[in-house]
Formats: C-alpha cells, structure tokens, sequence
C-alpha cells in the first residue's frame, strides 16, 4: 500500500525540491502540497470527516511555514489528527530542536539540504508507526476526530464596553440554533462570565494550563455543563493564577475545543496578555466591541494597530461592533470603519441598560427577556456572523424553539441577521 505524504510548505523553491525528492521514494504517494498552516488544518479536517483512512499517514511540515509557526503547528495536528505522524524539515539539527520537535509531537526531525536516504528512513518510520496508530484505533479510541469548529473571540477597545455580555450572548444563539457551543472566559484576571450565569466552579481554564496532551475525557472534567446547554471553560477564582495559562498553554486549549465543539466563542477581555493574543491570532472570526465615543473608539484603534504591529492579526481580519449604538451619537459605524481601518458589523446594538439591569444582578442574563432589543440585536450579529443556524424543524417565522420565549432574527437593508 502506498504512503500518502503531504508536503506543507510555504517557501516557492522548498515546495519544488522536496516534492522532486518526495516523488523518488519507494511506494510512496505525494499529494498535492499545501502552502500554510490554516490550509493544511482545513485540508485534515475535511479528510478526517470522512474517515481516518482518508488522512495521509505522513505530513511533512517545513520550518518556514506561517503564519501559525512550525512547532504550533505541529502540536495542533498531533492534538486533532493522532494518526498523522508529523516531519519537521529544519534547517537547525541541534538536539535542543530535536527535543522541542518531539515535546510537541513530531515524529521525526530531516535536516536541510535534504538527503535522500535521511528523508526516506525517516518517512518509512513514521508511516509505519502511523499505519499502527490506525490499526489500533480501529477498535475504538478515545481520540479528536470531528471536524474544526469555528473560533470567535471576542475583546473590548477598553473596558465596560459590553464584551462579556456579546460574548455570552453569541454564544447562546448558537447553542440555541442546535450547535454544540463552548464559551471560554479568556479574560483571566478579570473574567466574569461565571458571574453573568450565576455558577459556582470548581475546575478552570488553569487546570488545562500544565497538561501536555488534553484529551476529551481531561477536557470533559474541566467544563462546566451550564443548563442552557453551554459548555463553560471559566477564568480562574483567583486571578493571579492567570498567570499559568501561557500562550502555548492556550493554543492547546483552543485546538482541544475547537475539535470538540462546532462553535467555540472566548472572551479576551480588554488587556491583551499573551493567552488572549494567541486566541486572537487562531480565531476564525476576531470581534473588538466598542461603544460609539471618543475614548472607546480611540481603543478599538489603538489595539487595532497593536495586533497589527504584533503580528497577531491584520485590521482587516478583524470586525468591530459598535454597541450602545444611538442615532442621535456623532460617531456612526461608517466612521469607525474609517478610523479603524478595519469591517464594521451591520448589526449594531442599542443602549438597553433598563432592559439588562435585572437579568445581570440577578446573575441570570441567560434568562434575559426575548423582546429585549439589546438581546435581538446579539442574536442577529450571530446570524450574520454565521454562527447560528436554523435547523430544519426548530424554526418557525424567525424564531428558535429552544429560547425561553423565542427571538426573531430582524434583517437589514445591504446585509445584517
């Protein structure tokens, strides 16, 4: 049987000579090469949805692919695709890489320039030991096979804007239209997502923080099972233990509940540490929630430009949603498109603090009334942000049978809901 190899590489010139020195290999079977990090997950992912045995047994993953880093990479393959055994191409042979290479789950290391009987030991090794993770989950495995969910974070341009509440919110709508949803207080000093649904909690994103390989039972044991359906991961009770979720610790997070869940949405917070920057940079969808003033759109700018600076995400990858949003306001959404640089959502969100006040002291904004505008407004931006979806039977005129009293989806003239 021949060896599926998929080469992922970014750089013109490498893609040329290791496919020419791929192709020469005995029974093996290059695929067509893929040229960056989120290609080559997707690429996983549609095969793994249809079966483990359409995944190839080798990736060949090339130190210079981006924007996701080589060893990053590496770990969010090994963590969703057990049975793809990964080859790090690098130019740096040194035994500390080595190590590295292996602490995050490769299965071998080929040093560059390439030679041909380094490449084809190391290729026929790790087919072989992927050929036997196969067979062994043939009879049943405790391991992420589902397809990618989409990620969305979302941060305030400063603090008191509404983040947590239009996290919380989206991620209602989305379990509410049938999607398995996780909600993610990434905020970890400050987090109040806990507070907001009234729950007591033992376990945290903390206890994720040290665990090198999180599997669906150790992830299972740290949500919280809300009972509007949402799979909670809290900030920890104390807030200087936020300090342990490091950046590596929180992409290992965020490929876990990606793998596990169809729509996963994290509150960053307002303070951008290094946990809540690699959310960011992994997010399918990046939202900065900003009240249409002076200082908060001011913000949103300022934190624009850093993600941008930082490399973490681009402005137009990012989209504002302005919220407390008034007619009578001078700063309209065209104008912090303009100042921002960045899209702006068409569904903006009314002041509503008469409608919330209750439903937050209370601590049960879950139950937040149906005809509440503040409430219709976050559940069309879900729907316009495709994270909600009607399924066929659960929706009459608009309105989702699981809400406590339904919410319609309001369109808009040029977009919207």
């Amino acid at each position: 049987m021949p060896t599926r190899i998929l080469p992922a590489v970014g750089d013109a010139d490498a893609v040329r000579s290791i496919t020419t020195l791929l192709s020469q290999l005995p029974d093996a079977e290059p695929v067509a090469p893929v040229t960056d990090s989120t290609q080559l997950v997707d690429t996983l992912a549609r095969l793994a949805a249809e079966s483990v045995d359409e995944l190839p047994e080798v990736v060949v993953v090339h130190e210079r692919i981006g924007p996701v880093p080589a060893l990053e990479l590496i770990r969010e393959v090994a963590l969703r695709f057990p049975a793809v055994g990964v080859i790090l191409v690098t130019s740096d042979a040194s035994p500390g890489l080595f190590q590295a290479a292996m602490d995050y789950g490769a299965r071998g290391l080929v040093a560059l320039p390439l030679s041909y009987e380094e490449l084809a030991s190391r290729v026929q090794a790790v087919a072989q030991w992927s050929v036997g993770v196969r067979r062994h989950l043939g009879s049943g495995g405790d391991v992420f096979t589902g397809v990618g969910g989409t990620v969305v974070t979302v941060s305030g341009a400063k603090g008191g804007v509404g983040a947590t509440l239009t996290a919380i919110q989206l991620a209602l709508a989305a379990q509410a239209s049938g999607r398995a949803t996780a909600l993610v207080d990434m905020d970890l000093q400050a987090g109040d997502i806990a507070s907001y649904l009234d729950v007591q909690f033992r376990r945290s994103v903390v206890d994720l923080a040290a665990i090198n390989d999180i599997s669906p039972r150790v992830l299972a044991d740290a949500v919280f099972r809300h009972d509007t359906g949402l799979a909670l991961l809290l900030a920890p009770g104390e807030g200087e233990r936020g300090e342990e979720v490091t950046d590596r610790a929180a992409r290992q997070v965020v490929s876990a509940l990606r793998s596990r869940y169809e729509v996963v949405v994290i509150d960053c917070g307002a303070q951008l540490g290094g946990a809540g920057a690699a959310a960011v940079e992994m997010a399918d969808k990046a939202l900065l929630v900003t009240t249409p003033d002076v200082i908060a759109v001011r913000g949103a700018k300022r934190a624009v430009r850093m993600w941008d600076r930082l490399q973490i995400r681009k402005a137009e990858e990012t989209t504002v949603v302005v919220n407390r949003h008034t007619r009578a306001t001078e700063i309209q959404p065209p104008l912090v498109r303009r100042i921002t640089g960045t899209a702006v959502a068409a569904t903006t969100v009314p002041a509503g603090f008469k409608e919330l006040q209750g439903a937050v002291d209370s601590g049960r904004i879950h139950e937040l009334d149906s005809r509440s505008t503040v409430k219709q407004a976050l559940w069309a931006l879900a729907g316009e942000l495709g994270l909600a979806k009607a399924a066929g039977g659960d929706r009459k005129g608009g309105r989702f049978r699981s809400d406590r009293g339904s919410v319609s989806f309001r369109r808009r003239k040029g977009g919207g809901g």
